[in-house]
């Protein structure tokens, strides 16, 4: 080889190439531009924050000593918020599993069924859950002298339904990424937190606007915390919360079964099932 087609060479393939970089730099855009749910995730965190936390700090302003009064209220609420998002992640995150392992297709040209895989994803929700919550919440009587415990019976009915709407959503995402592909998955880690607001976790309803307390209402979990802080500042439960929580998650259950029934059905005629591309 000449040296001068040596030096050509060079020049048309230099060591660092703006061209090649703006051209990777194309090709994640369009992956971005293509997948709303990247989208979101780019402005979810900052403004999820600022809205939960706007919210507290409006709520502790005007009730300074609201905390001091409901012992362990922020830690109760902590730990049973952890409930609805571990019983939502158990459900998700064992979909993406078997689509990061590319095992969907194989599971479904056995006998299995849609129903037994549910419930098995629900099963193992369930175990993640507790072992997650339960040590927090041990370890949270010698560091912070409370227990969780302490809300007796009344607990269970909170758990339940916490976990019953965390199975809720975990179908919707999973339908989500089924309809839209791996694209989709983030939604796996931010869909609860949206909720996070409207939940009222860390404070009651009635610091939201009017017209989102309605919002709020229609949730299970907006009824299992003003049911958790009634407990703990008035010393009563409210069944009125527990019977509502009960019925949406009813009614939320049904509707999100149905969404992923739709979908598994839809990726199956699709042949999705076995393409966990974007």
């Amino acid at each position: 080889m000449l040296p001068s087609d040596a030096a050509a060479m060079v020049h048309a393939n230099p060591a660092f190439s703006l061209r090649r970089v703006g051209a990777m730099v194309l090709r994640y855009w369009y992956l971005l531009r293509g997948s709303w749910p990247r989208f979101l995730e780019l402005a979810y965190w900052p403004t999820m924050q600022m809205i939960l936390w706007g919210y507290i700090n409006q709520f502790m302003a005007s009730s300074s000593a609201w905390v001091a009064q409901g012992a362990g209220v922020l830690v109760s609420a902590v730990l049973l918020w952890d409930v609805l998002f571990r019983g939502q992640l158990g459900v998700s995150v064992s979909f993406l599993e078997e689509m990061w392992s590319r095992n969907l297709g194989h599971l479904f040209v056995s006998p299995l069924r849609p129903g037994e895989w549910v419930a098995a994803l629900f099963g193992m929700s369930l175990i993640r859950t507790v072992i997650g919550v339960v040590p927090a919440a041990l370890l949270a009587i010698p560091l912070f002298g409370y227990s969780l415990f302490d809300l007796g019976l009344p607990l269970a009915g909170f758990f339940a339904n916490l976990i019953v709407f965390g199975w809720s959503l975990g179908l919707v995402i999973v339908a989500l990424i089924l309809r839209y592909g791996m694209g989709a998955e983030g939604l796996a880690w931010i869909v609860v937190f949206m909720l996070a607001p409207v939940s009222a976790v860390y404070y009651p309803v009635s610091v939201l606007p009017g017209w989102l307390q309605w919002v709020a209402l229609s949730l299970p979990s907006a009824h299992v915390f003003e049911g958790m802080r009634a407990i703990l500042f008035d010393g009563t439960m409210r069944w009125d919360h527990l019977a509502w929580a009960v019925g949406l998650n009813v009614l939320f259950m049904g509707l999100c079964t149905a969404a992923f029934l739709y979908s598994f059905h839809q990726a199956r005629v699709r042949g999705a099932l076995l393409q966990t591309g974007e």
